[in-house]
């Protein structure tokens, strides 16, 4: 075994771990404080866009799925829906994860946001023995009130947008 690849670990996955599977439940009991994902998909003149969300604006309603919500005029979510690929990355669990996504946006009436439903077409845990991620992009809710108030309707429009999509 080679030097490096004895310092580093990879596992992929093609289906939600239970923990992220947990933390992205719709219930908002398993983020941890501050928990945010980086959403990126390049668009037609191959620039990359990226939109950071939280665990409020995701939903995994099973194994494989991911579905978001975007503000509709994003280059994010315009990029999304020309390509129908989007790649997400984050750290939890003292690990870095990547996770490509196969989307499609799901139009659903009076709802004001882009909501998008994901497959996961790979995803990737990457660890080294020689240190450990502590944190990533973090934020701090200045209403934390009407934020989960906010995201609860998010969660329940993403979980439209999953039952459409079905």
């Amino acid at each position: 075994m080679s030097d490096e690849a004895s310092r580093s670990a990879q596992t992929a996955f093609d289906e939600w771990p239970p923990e992220l599977r947990a933390l992205f439940d719709g219930t908002l009991t398993s983020a941890p404080h501050g928990f945010t994902v980086s959403l990126c998909a390049v668009d037609g003149a191959g620039r990359i866009r990226t939109a950071l969300l939280s665990a409020g604006e995701l939903l995994a309603p099973d194994a494989r799925t991911l579905c978001f919500a975007l503000w509709p005029s994003s280059r994010t979510a315009q990029a999304i829906a020309s390509s129908a690929r989007a790649t997400l990355t984050f750290v939890f669990d003292q690990a870095f994860y990547q996770v490509q996504l196969d989307a499609r946006r799901v139009a659903l009436d009076g709802v004001p946001l882009a909501c998008f439903v994901g497959s996961i077409e790979s995803g990737e845990i990457q660890r080294v023995n020689y240190a450990r991620l502590t944190g990533g992009i973090t934020f701090e809710l200045d209403d934390a009130d009407s934020v989960h108030a906010r995201w609860r309707e998010q969660i329940e429009w993403l979980t439209r947008a999953a039952s459409a999509a079905a």
